[in-house]
């Protein structure tokens, strides 16, 4: 089941915005790595968001075999934590899913699209979109 995330691996040059008003721009590299073993994806984001420089490391995995999921885990630069699970469907379609944020990834051989949104006042509203080629 690892064998999904090799879709992600890579160098991908990321850039999208947040449809705040005004928005903001957000510019970088992601960048998935295997972790020896092959049991967890390393996901460094180096990006800047804004005139912020935001600098995160994931680990993805293990697989979980009875919820077909990965969890992920991210360290922010500023000691923040977060975790999600990713899901893969049938064509390929990931999902994040977090308590306060999910996405929906979209992988081609050199691009991939994301879109995210936010819990806000209980409902989910987009915040964001963010479009990775391939270094």
């Amino acid at each position: 089941m690892n064998a999904r995330l090799n879709a992600l691996l890579g160098l991908w040059r990321s850039r999208g915005r947040t449809v705040d008003e005004p928005p903001i721009e957000i510019i970088g590299t992601d960048d998935y790595q295997w972790f020896p073993g092959e049991r967890f994806l390393v996901h460094r984001v180096d990006v800047r968001v804004g005139g912020e420089h935001v600098q995160v490391l994931e680990m993805i995995g293990p697989h979980d075999p009875a919820t077909d999921s990965y969890p992920m885990r991210a360290f922010d630069h500023q000691g923040g934590f977060s975790e999600m699970t990713a899901t893969v469907d049938a064509d390929g379609v990931w999902t994040f899913a977090g308590p306060d944020t999910r996405a929906t990834l979209r992988v081609g051989e050199n691009t991939m699209a994301a879109t995210w949104e936010r819990l806000v006042d209980g409902q989910w509203r987009h915040w964001m979109d963010m479009g990775f080629t391939r270094a």
